[in-house]
């Protein structure tokens, strides 16, 4: 048995040493961007004379090809070359958050946080707390991809592990486990309204709860943790073995004792941040809160406090940041917290470069309706086929999962597929509620392995720091065991899960009329 299961591991070693090969041998990701944006620009031309026969849910009309092309396309593609870039939403998330950890990481506080908290977990439990702690980060935004992938990286690091099984890890959490979630989040009442809207275009008087998928959802953390770790531990990781460090390691953390200025300033960085917590709770408490919504909640999408989570996060990493400095020498003057945002920023130049050529690509894939396009056309393939329930329920994960790869965005996807799947599976007494649950298992599993999401080039940049070869085929194959796992066993897990009856989320049904 073991000799059988040791011949496995290497085929999945070889298979996966290919995909990295391969990837490895595409262009820069800048330079495939731009190669990306012309395919775009060329398919535009050619298809903007085809009829289509499917409607575009968004204006009720057939749907068209825009040829990006045409004399007009192009000058207006160039009036918005600068605020593609300016105004696209990971650079911001990324850059005003990394300048908070950049202070925090300048004056070793995150260093010294670590190795406190290192020296009393088990070396054994580091994956699931990794892939644990990603998962959570879902409730503020995209913190996660800023904040938790590094310190993955980090904490490996740190315990003599390899710091791009840490990456992989939280990345796996993150992303990879996207619609995997205990703690309710701005994505559960995004999607809910999506849903609903396409369940009352055959009726009008469905109500969906915004927790409809919520046990659902809250189990399978249960789920992505555990194969998760296992993948971590028993495919990666003995795969990045052999993989030499010769990145900038200088400044990451050992396991050293803390020095005893290094207690003190960890002591009082820690009030401080617990201080700063509490008076955000204190704030956000009452009924007629700033932080608030327009209905009163605070995890709405229209609540302050999830529009200043990335604020909120410079803050509590800058305050404890400067704190410990002060209290343990490190910070002397105001220069040397000017001084790790600076080094922060440098960090970022290769990032800002591939986020330039991401916009321009993601724009022009927006305006030319080609993701639309091929949403709809394979929609209508998968309702075309009339396969029984339970084969369409894969198939709608599959055919969401390969969507994926083009189409980053789970609420502009589901925009376009909620309309077509969700009264179609209405028709065969699916509820909306399923068909939504299934919807996320594609939407978060090959998040991981697309070069097109937009955090993806983040992620490189990321290994880069301890590997610098690190390339696309190294992300991709590193993520492909996950994607592949996430994707077969959460599929299977839904069936069981539906089969058995338990509850979706609350007030959820399997079908309908429920």
């Amino acid at each position: 048995m073991a000799e059988t299961e040791t011949v496995k591991h290497s085929r999945v070693q070889r298979a996966l040493a290919a995909v990295e090969r391969v990837g490895n041998r595409l262009p820069d990701p800048a330079v495939l961007f731009i190669a990306l944006l012309f395919i775009v620009w060329i398919l535009s031309w050619l298809l903007s004379g085809v009829s289509f026969e499917v409607i575009d849910p968004r204006s009720g009309q057939p749907l068209v090809v825009n040829n990006l092309l045409s004399g007009s396309a192009l000058a207006s593609f160039f009036t918005v070359i600068v605020t593609n870039f300016t105004h696209f939403h990971p650079l911001g998330v990324v850059l005003v958050a990394m300048l908070g950890i950049g202070v925090a990481e300048h004056s070793g506080f995150i260093n010294a946080a670590l190795r406190a908290m290192m020296a009393v977990t088990a070396k054994w439990l580091l994956t699931p707390m990794v892939i644990l702690v990603g998962i959570v980060s879902h409730t503020a935004v995209d913190a996660g991809y800023v904040l938790v992938i590094p310190l993955g990286g980090v904490i490996f690091y740190a315990a003599g592990r390899h710091p791009l099984a840490g990456i992989a890890a939280a990345f796996a959490g993150v992303s990879g486990g996207f619609s995997a979630n205990f703690v309710p989040s701005t994505l559960d009442p995004m999607l809910q309204g999506i849903t609903q809207a396409g369940a009352q275009i055959l009726d009008p008087a469905v109500v969906l709860n915004p927790l409809n998928n919520y046990f659902f959802t809250t189990i399978s953390s249960v789920l992505i943790i555990g194969f998760g770790w296992y993948l971590t531990d028993r495919i990666v990781e003995p795969r990045l073995k052999g993989t030499e460090l010769d990145g900038d390691l200088a400044d990451l953390p050992t396991m050293e004792p803390l020095a005893e200025s290094e207690r003190k300033g960890l002591r009082i960085a820690l009030y401080s941040m617990l201080a700063g917590i509490v008076l955000l709770v204190v704030s956000a408490w009452p009924e007629g809160s700033a932080w608030r919504g327009a209905g009163g909640g605070l995890t709405a999408g229209d609540a302050r406090l999830m529009q200043s989570i990335v604020p909120l996060i410079f803050l509590l990493f800058l305050l404890p940041g400067v704190v410990f400095g002060i209290a343990s020498g490190s910070i002397r003057s105001s220069r040397d917290m000017i001084a790790g945002m600076t080094k922060a920023m440098s960090t970022m130049g290769y990032y800002l470069v591939i986020m330039f050529f991401i916009a321009q690509f993601i724009y022009a894939f927006g305006q030319s309706n080609l993701g639309v396009l091929l949403a709809l056309e394979g929609a209508a393939v998968l309702k075309a086929l009339a396969l029984p329930s339970a084969i369409t329920i894969i198939g709608i994960i599959i055919l969401t999962g390969f969507i994926n790869l083009f189409v980053g965005s789970a609420s502009a996807k589901w925009a376009l597929l909620a309309p077509i799947f969700v009264p179609m599976l209405m028709q065969l007494g699916i509820s909306p509620d399923l068909t939504q649950a299934a919807y996320r298992i594609g939407d978060s599993s090959t998040n991981i392995i697309t070069p097109l999401m937009p955090y993806f080039p983040l992620v490189v940049v990321f290994c880069q720091r301890y590997v610098k070869g690190t390339g696309i085929g190294t992300v991709t194959a590193m993520m492909l065991p996950y994607s592949v796992t996430f994707l077969t066993v959460w599929t299977v897990f839904l069936l069981i899960y539906w089969a058995i009856g338990i509850p979706l989320g609350l007030q959820a049904t399997y079908t309908y009329p429920g």
